[in-house]
């Protein structure tokens, strides 16, 4: 049973959502909020495996509530909720730890199964917002380049094969797309993923994406 949190600041939207995955027989809505302080409250008590957050709401919003969850309980898997296309506030929610966003418009099977995406791992990194993340971290001089030289140095430690799938979550790309593009099966893409963010210390792929253009990898295997 996945343990869901719904955290919206508009009373519908809560009610809709809880409405529709209630209606999911491996889903459980735990609790619903409306802020940031509510979320970080009911924490305290229980732990839910997801949440979906809406990214503006009164008081604490779903940004600096994400940075909060993720210092304290880093294994909780966050989904933030917008009405628009806010590349600020999503770039902030993935570099804080977020596992992706959604329009608030998706569809209940396409909500259902990013529900499970997140709770199994992945992250909702589609190639259109792996661009943009792309793009505009490239831009920020902070991210331009490494941080300092371990970053510099970590990709050494993974595997040519690794390498390159880290390179291609990094671009957006879906386990089963890069399987399909690596001439590789999903479970043998799922192991490397797997394999890598261990070796690197890192929480998930949304991590590892970032970590890419960081790192400068996606470049370097550009040009192989």
């Amino acid at each position: 049973m996945i343990k869901v949190l719904i955290a919206d600041d508009q009373e519908l939207i809560r009610q809709s959502l809880e409405i529709v995955l209630s209606s999911k027989s491996d889903i459980s809505i735990v609790a619903t909020a409306a802020n940031g302080e509510e979320v970080i409250e009911f924490l305290k008590t229980d732990i839910p495996d997801v949440i979906l957050m809406d990214i503006r709401m009164q008081g604490m919003d779903g940004i600096n509530c994400t940075k909060s969850i993720k210092q304290t309980n880093p294994e909780v898997k966050i989904i933030l909720l917008t009405t628009f296309d806010d590349d600020d506030y999503v770039f902030s929610g993935l570099k804080y730890g977020a596992s992706g966003y959604l329009l608030k418009g998706i569809s209940v099977n396409n909500l259902y199964d990013a529900v499970k995406t997140v709770y199994k791992g992945g992250s909702l990194m589609t190639p259109e917002i792996a661009s943009k993340v792309f793009r505009e971290f490239s831009k920020m001089p902070e991210y331009r380049k490494p941080k300092n030289t371990l970053l510099a140095g970590a990709a050494d430690v993974l595997l040519p094969n690794e390498r390159k799938i880290a390179c291609e979550t990094g671009c957006g790309l879906s386990n089963k797309e890069i399987a399909q593009k690596l001439s590789f099966s999903e479970g043998t893409v799922r192991n490397y993923l797997s394999t890598s963010l261990q070796k690197l210390g890192l929480r998930d792929r949304t991590q590892l994406a970032i970590w890419a253009i960081q790192s400068g990898i996606i470049d370097s295997e550009d040009t192989l």
